[in-house]
């Protein structure tokens, strides 16, 4: 870049870690510049997070292995430099923002570099303010971080690398666990503090179109361990390359595509509100959104689930508030519903009352018509199973087949059965080749896949996923939801999805139940939630790239997502024929 000096350089750079047979990283030639904001793609395995770990020290002061070729941040070779000297050049903030936190109030947290670093307290004490002012949580200094929601945490696991001499800022995917909103919210502040502060910005994230909210000077695409693309966001949009290496591409550059409209020729593709489509793309896209294929309705059945006026509140007595109020809702069996709502709206609570994990302190749950009062905990799980948001909640086990098995041998069944299922479960859940490993060997993503397949061994009649897809790139989603997909078609098991993410929502459930502050505010069709401002206003939630579309090209977006969603559900042959 034009006058611009490169702060992080690789040359014919490899990585083997110590406990693995092959290297993971091969031939790294890649220089980043200083105030660049830079995207890393690349689905599980492909060596994104070690590139990161590389540049921020935690390899190999952290993680043995042998290094091969030059790596240099600020001008400096990183073997030759203590992981306390990148520290203070390199911030990083991970993935689960609880691991990264050790202070015992907010302020105490961001202080907490400046205190290793001999700070003292008349300079310590501004710099704190300074930087919760630059993330927008001074009012918060007193607060404890783990009472704080997941958009907050991740606002103070910022303020706390926002050192003066950190120049590079690593973020290792920041939407994970954060509403859709709040998601938003993130990337506005992250593109802040980089155009702001000059500072360069690595961001690790597979969820592309939420990445993209705001524009990145780069992409780098990894696979298998090597750098297969280094191009801009616009080059990237208009190739192939990643249906080629499994990155789900934005829902409006499919329905692009399937109008036939030609990509490389619209400028301002990178962002669908501000594109400049052609007369012809409109009339292709009119077209496209004008045919509505056929579509097969859900077979259902009896109601599986039914809450009658359930409220629940989790402290008792004058100063309590309820998580939940007056929520009256049913869901039948066959159906897949998508339960959505900003952090804190309820939904998790909802389905710990489902599940008897916890009781209501009013209205009433019937499973399989049955009144779950009289239901111990170990009758509803064989009714339901629920796959909780963070599986270091439910996993158990050392090794990751001894966890997959566990509750089958609670049930006693034969060992037969119990290894036809695990291994069925595994195989789905790609840990086939995993199995005999220790569960703490394996990245948080992997072991929201050991959580899922421990509950879809069971095969229970209802599955309540929450957050499923947190953690997960596009081809191991792909996998556990065509799954959970196959047991709904094809044996009618009940699916609820509690989930932020949107497009799991368009492409896999017909209607959707929607929490705000405790309160239902809507249960209809995905596809009329989703284009319902005020809805997607009261729940945190954001419009999907297709509703922009829609509004670019002047028509209704409830039937631009509709006709989406039954055109990506197999009826795209009708297009032919017409």
């Amino acid at each position: 870049m034009d006058g611009k000096k490169p702060v992080i350089q690789f040359q014919d750079f490899c990585f083997h870690y110590k406990i693995q047979n092959k290297p993971t990283l091969h031939d790294i030639n890649l220089t980043i510049f200083e105030g660049e904001k830079v995207l890393i793609l690349g689905a599980s395995g492909s060596g994104k997070s070690t590139l990161a770990n590389c540049i921020n020290g935690l390899i190999p002061f952290s993680f043995a292995g042998k290094i091969t070729g030059s790596l240099k941040v600020n001008g400096l070779e990183t073997r030759d430099l203590s992981i306390f000297k990148l520290s203070t050049m390199v911030g990083t903030v991970l993935q689960d923002s609880d691991a990264q936190f050790v202070g015992l109030s907010v302020g105490e947290d961001i202080a907490f570099a400046m205190e290793n670093e001999n700070t003292p307290r008349a300079e310590m004490l501004p710099r704190v303010l300074r930087y919760a002012t630059e993330v927008g949580m001074e009012d918060f200094l007193p607060s404890l971080p783990f009472n704080l929601s997941g958009g907050q945490k991740q606002k103070v696991a910022l303020a706390g690398v926002l050192g003066d001499s950190m120049n590079i800022l690593i973020f290792d995917e920041p939407l994970a666990s954060l509403d859709p909103h709040t998601g938003t919210v993130t990337i506005d502040l992250i593109d802040k503090i980089a155009r702001n502060g000059n500072r360069t910005v690595i961001i690790i994230e597979h969820r592309l179109e939420d990445a993209l909210h705001r524009p990145v000077d780069r992409v780098i695409l990894m696979d298998k361990g090597r750098i297969v693309a280094d191009t801009t966001t616009f080059e990237l949009l208009c190739s192939d390359i990643l249906q080629k290496y499994g990155i789900r591409e934005p829902l409006y550059i499919s329905a692009l595509k399937y109008a036939g409209c030609e990509l490389d020729k619209i400028k301002g593709l990178e962002d669908p509100a501000f594109m400049e489509l052609s007369s012809g793309d409109i009339d292709k896209l009119h077209k496209f959104f004008a045919i509505k294929p056929d579509s097969q309705p859900t077979e259902i059945g009896e109601k599986a689930i039914q809450t009658e006026s359930v409220t629940f509140s989790y402290i008792r007595g004058p100063k309590a508030k309820n998580v939940l109020r007056d929520i009256s809702l049913e869901v039948r069996k066959g159906e897949r519903v998508a339960l959505i709502g900003k952090n804190g709206a309820g939904k998790s609570t909802l389905a710990r009352l489902i599940c008897g994990i916890d009781r209501p302190d009013a209205g009433v749950i019937y499973i399989s018509g049955n009144n779950q009062k009289g239901m111990s905990v170990r009758e509803i799980g064989e009714e339901i199973g629920y796959v909780m948001q963070n599986p270091n909640q439910m996993i158990v086990k050392d090794i990751i087949k001894d966890e997959v098995e566990l509750a089958l041998r609670l049930k006693r069944l034969s060992e037969d059965e119990i290894a036809s299922r695990a291994e069925k479960t595994l195989r789905t859940c790609e840990l086939y080749k995993m199995r005999n490993w220790p569960v703490d060997a394996v990245s948080y993503g992997q072991k929201k896949r050991i959580t899922v397949a421990s509950i879809l061994a069971l095969e229970p009649e209802v599955v309540i996923l929450d957050e499923p897809t947190a953690g997960q790139d596009y081809r191991h989603y792909m996998e556990i939801i065509n799954f959970i997909n196959k047991l709904n078609a094809e044996y009618k098991k009940t699916i609820i999805f509690i989930t932020h993410d949107m497009h799991l929502a368009i492409e896999n459930t017909d209607r959707a139940i929607v929490l705000a502050e405790g309160e239902l505010i809507a249960d209809n069709s995905v596809f009329s939630v989703l284009s319902d401002d005020d809805i997607i206003t009261r729940a945190n939630l954001k419009q999907t790239s297709l509703y922009t579309l829609a509004k670019l090209i002047d028509i209704s977006p409830e039937r631009c997502i509709e006709h989406y969603i039954l055109f990506e559900r197999g009826h795209k042959g009708i297009l032919d024929e017409q």
